[in-house]
């Protein structure tokens, strides 16, 4: 399961909206998690935290309740327009690849559910 050989993949409205460089920390993560075998379901959630620093937000990884969440900072100098809306990432183990995409749950505007 999320096997790090995989393809990866991220949603074109995800990518609108988060910066490359966050979206790379969080396949890190899942990277870390995966190597550590600490992903145990499929699929997780992740879920963004509304502080932040002026250098570091905070990110949270779900796997219901097959394992605790898991917090983890992601280090980003930039805007972070992406955060007070509650989005919801869901990162899906397929046969040949891992996805990255919004939750169904979240309540996007048209612009970005048409992408």
């Amino acid at each position: 399961m999320y096997e790090i050989t995989k393809k990866r993949r991220v949603s074109a409205a995800v990518t609108a909206v988060f910066p490359k460089e966050v979206l790379k920390q969080i396949w890190d993560v899942v990277t870390v998690m995966t190597k550590a075998k600490q992903i145990v379901v499929s699929p997780v959630a992740i879920v963004f935290s509304d502080d932040y620093t002026d250098d570091e937000c905070y990110g949270m990884m779900i796997q219901g309740t097959a394992a605790p969440a898991q917090e983890f900072p992601i280090a980003y100098k930039g805007d972070k327009p992406f955060l007070g809306h509650a989005y919801i990432l869901i990162v899906k183990d397929r046969p040949k690849t891992i996805s990255i995409d919004f939750s169904a749950a979240n309540d996007l505007p048209d612009d970005l559910r048409n992408l």
